[in-house]
């Protein structure tokens, strides 16, 4: 936010200096993040000065220069060769010194050099309106008809107004730093705990405001108040819209503001100056004289004022007459209500609305306006009386017209918080004794007000503008905002006793498997929990379960997610777009299922229960072509290994599961699942090519979703059991099995595991083999066998008796055959 220099002037009597100014703003929390210089015309016309022409001859070089002498009140006169036809002598003119930098309407600042021009020296320019930055004209040079005095500064002249600019970084919670006022009462309130020299803060005065004038015409109804807790209106006939004048342009340029005219310029002076956004409506454009505040009808198109057609929300708080809608309440206006040159009757509006109301509306358009960014942090409901006298009263001085008596529709006044607090936990939360006098002087500096002291209590009542402070902590921390922390002296011994908390499985498996994942080339994306209602009108969503959000923020984030399926999808779809083809990516996330057994249950956390999920993707390349390896593609099988691998680190083997296998399933094809006490606890696939072509992917995508919640408490019972390591021989046998194609190769696993126990340590497929020589049907599996003894060394009699026992249960169960 921009805070003009100039203007905290106008409300406190500083003689700080602009790095005083700003340590102090940056001490009290209000961070000052740069400091810009401001010039009504920029550069500031500084070696700029008004000049005389004494004489004009033709240039004897060239037909259409000039040779000019010019006095600029200096001791010798200024030689200048000038292009412009209507150059003469006795002309008073604006005159560019050399060494002066100009900054022109159109183009490149540029520096005036003494310079020789077709042979004759030049000493400066004689000036045209576009190139002194103040207008467009270039038909010749600016000839100053009112004859001011030779030699005046032109900045003098022209009036340059030169101010700084501080640009302060505003948390969310300091509504009341939003305008230079709030902005100068936190300064007064740090002076005068700091400084011997007591300043006042001076508020604009409104006592000229009529007492009664004419009965207001326009009658004001609030349907919802609620969303509307008060909305204060008043009318000025008779005025006349123009251009503001030059002291108002330049407050509201200097901060970044366009001026517009009079009338909306006004409204912006006052939302900068006190912090309570104003809008004001063409009287005449109200339909039946009546104001109403109400919802909006879902789907209702709305042209706002920069000409943009909005599809409007139920929950858009809206300004109307009695036939359409004229403004987004606290937003912005429409295009066809607003005040233009033709407008004589102003309806001027200063309202409080509901900061949550704001903040939903103002996200779900996305559309951010100086009043939304006030508004959705909290105005002062107690303020809209004086903002609109303040402003009706500028109106009339600009604009002319007679200002009605006002419209306060006000239904439950917002009282001031009524907060305790005590001396000792002062002193105990800051960690310094600090005596009660200097307490009480920065509360009240700071327009707390103390209702009662009683020993070491006191009530205070905060004023309505500080909506945050809503505590006994956040009056201390207000205290030690003006107080200073570097006032607070750090102990140069203390004691502190670090403290453990046992680590639970879940966060163990999460810190593992992160590791593992991401030192295997996976990032991990963290997407949002809201999702588009579209994706619940797949197949595999079950639509009883969807959780929509009564009040959706957007469009795209009206449910509660499913799965963790569509938003990694759409961060693959993301960066394919930005040519980022091959991914590995792991989320972890909650996913959330209506419970559709206990729909009548009172319980939310039961009836919307949440659970926690793994989900991995891989596409596109996993290795790209070098001379130490061929390039691979990610596939299955890589995801399967890398899902075998992350179970082994968390102390799960594979080989406890039960699995099964289906040709389609959810949103995958050639499924693997995991199960475990026949619940499933793992699900590896091939994304189907619907959902693929949905989000606009082109390649195949592997995904897998672990329930790890589930995961864990099946096996959070089981103690990881440490072996020593065998010093007997292991021996490897291979065997080629001729098997159906239907059959797989973890039934072989699993046989070999059940029939060879104990002496069967590991099983491990290397070939596959399908094709010629092969009865139709058939496959070859190559597979190795590590077999020991961990009590002795097996002879090779005992090692063909596992062999053939081996043979023997695949031949029976597989109906197997060696090849």
């Amino acid at each position: 936010m921009n805070i003009s220099y100039n203007w905290l002037k106008k409300y406190i009597d500083i003689d700080l200096s602009i790095d005083e100014t700003a340590n102090i703003l940056t001490n009290i929390g209000l961070e000052v993040e740069g400091i810009q210089l401001y010039e009504s015309i920029k550069g500031g016309l500084d070696k700029v000065y008004i000049g005389k022409v004494v004489s004009c001859e033709k240039h004897p070089n060239a037909d259409k220069l000039q040779l000019t002498s010019v006095d600029i009140g200096q001791d010798k006169l200024l030689n200048i060769v000038c292009g412009a036809k209507n150059v003469a002598i006795n002309q008073h003119v604006v005159v560019a010194t050399v060494g002066s930098t100009l900054h022109p309407t159109e183009g490149e600042p540029f520096q005036i050099k003494k310079t020789k021009i077709r042979g004759e020296v030049s000493e400066g320019m004689i000036c045209a309106e576009d190139e002194l930055g103040i207008g467009f004209s270039h038909e010749g040079i600016m000839v100053l008809n009112d004859k001011p005095p030779v030699g005046m500064p032109a900045k003098d002249y022209f009036k340059v107004v030169t101010d700084t600019i501080f640009e302060i970084g505003l948390t969310p919670n300091r509504s009341d730093a939003t305008s230079h006022l709030g902005v100068a009462r936190d300064i007064a309130a740090y002076i005068n705990t700091h400084h011997k020299k007591k300043i006042k803060l001076h508020y604009p005065g409104v006592d000229k405001f009529p007492v009664s004038t004419y009965p207001n015409p326009i009658k004001i109804s609030i349907q919802d108040t609620k969303a509307c807790p008060r909305y204060t209106g008043l009318c000025i006939s008779g005025i006349q819209v123009k251009e503001s004048p030059d002291w108002l342009k330049d407050k509201l340029n200097a901060i970044g503001i366009r001026p517009i005219n009079n009338v909306v310029d006004i409204t912006q002076f006052v939302l900068f100056e006190i912090g309570q956004p104003l809008h004001a409506f063409d009287a005449d454009k109200i339909t039946g004289n009546h104001v109403i505040i109400k919802k909006a009808k879902e789907g209702t198109p709305f042209v706002t004022l920069d000409e943009i057609e909005r599809k409007l929300s139920k929950n858009d708080l809206m300004i109307c007459n009695e036939s359409e809608a004229m403004c987004m309440a606290g937003i912005m206006g429409g295009k066809d209500s607003g005040i233009t040159e033709d407008t004589t009757n102003v309806f001027l509006e200063s309202a409080y609305f509901n900061p949550i109301n704001i903040r939903k509306s103002s996200k779900f358009h996305a559309l951010k306006t100086d009043s939304s960014f006030r508004y959705e942090r909290g105005c002062d409901p107690n303020i809209t009386l004086y903002a609109i006298q303040r402003a009706a009263l500028l109106i009339q001085e600009l604009a002319g017209g007679e200002i009605s008596d006002i419209t306060d529709v006000y239904p439950q006044k917002i009282e001031e918080k009524q907060i305790t607090i005590n001396f000792n936990r002062i002193n105990s939360l800051i960690g310094k004794i600090i005596d009660k006098e200097t307490i009480k002087q920065v509360l009240t500096s700071l327009e707390i007000k103390i209702l009662k002291e009683i020993a070491d209590t006191m009530l205070l009542s905060v004023p309505s503008y500080r909506s945050d402070v809503t505590r006994e902590a956040d009056i201390i921390e207000e205290f030690l905002r003006i107080y200073g922390y570097n006032n607070v002296e750090v102990k140069q011994s203390f004691i502190y006793t670090p403290s453990k908390l046992n680590e639970s499985p879940l966060i163990a498996f999460k810190e593992k498997t992160s590791t593992f994942l991401s030192c295997n080339g996976f990032y991990e994306i963290m997407n949002n929990s809201l999702t588009k209602s579209d994706y619940a009108e797949f197949d595999f969503i079950n639509k009883d379960e969807t959780i929509p959000l009564i009040n959706p923020l957007s469009k795209d984030l009206q449910n509660m997610r499913q799965t963790l399926l569509f938003g990694g999808l759409e961060t693959i779809a993301h960066n394919i777009n930005h040519s980022n083809f091959n991914l590995r990516l792991y989320e972890f996330g909650s996913i959330y299922k209506k419970d559709t057994d206990k729909t009548n249950s009172n319980n939310v956390v039961e009836k919307y229960p949440q659970h926690q999920r793994l989900a991995l993707f891989s596409t596109g390349i996993r290795h790209d072509r070098s001379w130490q390896i061929k390039e691979e593609e990610n596939d299955f099988y890589y995801l399967k290994n890398t899902i075998s691998h992350l179970l082994k680190i968390n102390g799960l083997l594979a080989q406890r599961f039960q699995t099964q296998t289906n040709a389609s399933y959810e949103s995958m094809v050639n499924v693997l699942h995991y199960l475990y006490r026949e619940k499933k606890l793992i699900s590896i696939g091939e994304i189907n090519e619907k959902i693929l072509k949905y989000f606009g992917i082109k390649q195949s995508v592997y995904y897998a979703e672990i329930d790890y919640e589930q995961l864990l408490t099946f096996f959070e019972s089981e103690k990881i059991v440490f072996k020593d390591i065998n010093k007997f021989p292991e021996v490897h046998r291979d065997l080629a099995l001729l098997i159906d194609k239907h059959i797989s190769y973890e039934e072989i696993e699993k046989i070999a595991y059940q029939t060879g126990k104990p002496y069967i340590k590991s099983v491990n497929l290397f070939d596959v083999y399908e094709g010629k020589n092969l009865e139709a049907g058939k496959k070859s599996y190559a597979v190795n066998f590590v077999i020991s003894d961990n009590s002795k060394t097996l002879s090779n009699d005992e090692i063909n008796a596992v062999m053939d026992k081996l043979i023997a249960t695949y031949e029976k169960e597989l109906n197997a055959k060696l090849r």
